[in-house]
């Protein structure tokens, strides 16, 4: 068995988008659903720290960071079409990409290997100069540059299997060779990115690996993907810390999309994820993203979590 970080703090209740589809509930539910795990006792609930300006600002401008504060002060609701805010939502958002940033100093200092940031506002379509889908802060992108910058990591791999293409993260490294982006999302369908044949550019040509799936995939065409492609490129490329954008949307159920997974899906695409960590020295942080029906959101959540502490 192996014990685990579960990063969460209840500023990201307060980050109150109403009735929006991501709203507080989701974490409410993953938080009521932990104590009914057998493994409970392997799961290390911690209190992340707030990022640092100096933090968000390795991979977003300054004028949108500071744009963001100044509209949610003089009571703005929506940042964009899709990502509504309330007053607390920039405390609860440098919290949220403190949290990968709290884990990676936890798991680099050898105390821990294996963390799950349950985490609100969620991060990957997060861009340079704007907010989108939901997120405000990049913060797997974040993380991904702390560990480079402030940890020396040199190779790190980025695994997004959310049904939604991660447009922020692949723009945040799409040069950069040092990070290997790998995304498996429906195609075509929101946000318009991740075609095959975005592959990088300048030195990170061929470190970004897109999978777009056609709607009503299921289990066995994300397998056939991850065996024939995904494990071999990650074994190729060797990383030295692995982070996941761990959505839960692609499953049959989900409100927003038309992927049909099982919930035993998420627990296999963890399980292959775990079996190339040893490249890693087994250190994994895995971030919540999208998932928006209630009930396969926990049950696909504590899969992700319990086999992340069993295998």
């Amino acid at each position: 068995m192996e014990k685990i970080l579960f990063a969460y703090d209840d500023i990201f209740l307060k980050h109150d988008t109403g009735e929006h589809p991501e709203n507080l509930k989701r974490l409410i539910a993953i938080n009521s659903i932990l104590s009914k795990s057998e493994y409970a006792e392997y799961i290390e609930k911690i209190q992340p720290r707030k990022a640092d300006k100096t933090d968000i600002l390795r991979i977003h401008d300054e004028n949108y960071i500071d744009s963001v504060a100044k509209r949610i002060a003089e009571g703005d609701t929506w940042l964009d079409i899709d990502t509504n805010v309330s007053a607390d939502s920039v405390e609860a958002a440098y919290s949220a990409a403190g949290a990968g940033l709290t884990c990676a100093d936890k798991i680099i200092s050898g105390e821990f290997r294996r963390a799950f940031c349950a985490v609100r506002p969620p991060g990957h379509h997060a861009e340079k100069m704007h907010s989108m889908g939901f997120c405000i802060f990049n913060n797997i992108a974040i993380t991904a540059k702390y560990l480079k910058e402030v940890h020396g990591i040199e190779k790190i791999l980025i695994l997004d299997w959310d049904v939604h293409h991660g447009n922020g993260t692949q723009h945040s490294f799409y040069d950069d060779p040092s990070v290997l982006f790998v995304s498996l999302h429906q195609y075509p369908f929101f946000p318009g990115t991740g075609t095959k044949e975005e592959t990088g550019a300048g030195k990170g040509v061929n470190y970004t690996l897109n999978f777009p799936m056609d709607a009503g995939s299921h289990d066995n065409d994300y397998f056939k993907a991850f065996n024939e492609r995904i494990l071999p490129e990650i074994n190729r490329y060797n990383p030295d810390f692995i982070l996941i954008s761990a959505g839960f949307d692609a499953h049959a159920h989900d409100p927003l999309a038309s992927i049909n997974l099982s919930t035993n899906a998420f627990a296999e695409f963890t399980k292959m994820a775990l079996s190339v960590a040893h490249h890693a020295d087994g250190r994994v942080i895995s971030f919540l993203e999208g998932g928006y029906n209630l009930e396969v959101l926990t049950d696909s959540t504590l899969a992700h979590l319990e086999t992340m502490i069993t295998f």
